[in-house]
């Protein structure tokens, strides 16, 4: 089977099958890669069975990281929960994987990797599983009033009537003053996590690629940012991206608060689903908080070729490096972010 290669930003044919695909989604869209290609450097390539006179019917998105730190990769694609291979069946999946793989095997690629939610390749076919993760999505079918009931008591209910009571204030966009809101938020988040911050550039390239379609939604208290999220909308779901929180104020119901408010715009505005996206199997916090709104858990792989072991830090490392974190300057963890995102997609 001939497979050819096209440029998803640029031809057209690439978008109308993302939309129409039951399995397209927002990080398989033109905007999606258009940011990773602009603020990272990253090629984004589509494969396909079709010619380039046809309409396309069926495609596999991915792109070509090259990182003199961790090695030339074909990943479909960067910074995404979940990329699925938009086709009808496993033999058109498999035959695009094999195209990849003799990428690697021919031009020195150090592997591939590819994030199905749904169809995954057959075992012929050579690649491994190489992470795994839990998929949160949550069906916004119900009226509000019953979607509202059927949320925990203690933890969603109660803590968003308490922000209503703290009479939190809303704000959305995608402003300056919304995002250097949400920034400063998530370089305080991301300390917590002993992680840096991803780069401000990032957030700009989305809010470029996205216009509209992207919101910042900060929680006030009085004048005081306590909560904020990125969701993207794109197609009939809304996604949750990124999150962020002052923990001094979580009492507040901040983030719950902003959720609501997410889910209730969405109804109104006809969204079918909230991606809640990916969360860490041993992250038991972050799995309760997204089933506590009803969303149902699957189970989310990743795959490679060839998949090999991963190399864990030693103990002594990480307490180290954790200890680095929280004693750096906000400047110098979003320095560490600059140099180091490019590198890790």
């Amino acid at each position: 089977m001939e497979i050819y290669e096209l440029d998803p930003i640029r031809d057209p044919r690439w978008e109308r099958l993302v939309q129409r695909h039951g399995h397209g989604s927002v990080f398989h869209s033109p905007n999606w890669l258009a940011a990773l290609q602009h603020v990272y450097g990253y090629e984004p390539l589509a494969i396909s069975t079709s010619s380039p006179t046809q309409e396309l019917t069926n495609g596999l998105v991915y792109c070509r990281v090259k990182s003199w730190l961790t090695g030339p990769r074909l990943v479909s694609v960067p910074f995404s929960d979940h990329c699925d291979a938009l086709v009808d069946n496993s033999e058109e999946l498999d035959s695009l994987v094999l195209h990849m793989k003799r990428s690697v095997d021919e031009d020195k690629w150090k592997y591939i990797e590819i994030r199905p939610a749904s169809l995954h390749p057959g075992i012929q076919v050579g690649l491994g599983k190489s992470d795994t993760y839990y998929f949160h999505v949550l069906d916004l079918g119900r009226k509000a009033e019953e979607l509202f009931r059927s949320f925990h008591k203690d933890c969603v209910q109660r803590k968003v009537r308490r922000a209503e009571r703290e009479q939190l204030r809303y704000e959305e966009g995608s402003s300056d003053a919304l995002l250097e809101q949400f920034y400063k938020l998530l370089v305080m988040t991301r300390r917590r996590q002993f992680l840096p911050p991803q780069p401000l550039d990032w957030f700009r390239g989305l809010i470029a690629s996205f216009g509209e379609m992207l919101k910042i939604r900060v929680a006030f208290k009085g004048d005081v940012p306590v909560a904020s999220i990125l969701t993207v909308s794109y197609k009939d779901t809304i996604t949750y991206k990124y999150g962020c929180s002052d923990a001094r104020f979580n009492n507040l119901g901040g983030t719950p608060f902003l959720f609501w408010r997410t889910i209730q715009q969405a109804q109104e505005g006809g969204f079918e689903k909230l991606d809640m996206g990916r969360s860490d199997t041993d992250n038991a916090g972050l799995v309760a908080f997204k089933e506590h709104w009803g969303a149902p858990r699957s189970v989310l792989s990743y795959w490679r070729y060839p998949n090999r072991l991963h190399v864990r830090q030693s103990t002594w490392k990480q307490d180290l490096a954790k200890q680095l974190v929280l004693i750096a300057p906000d400047v110098s963890l979003t320095a560490v972010g600059r140099l180091l995102y490019r590198h890790i997609g």
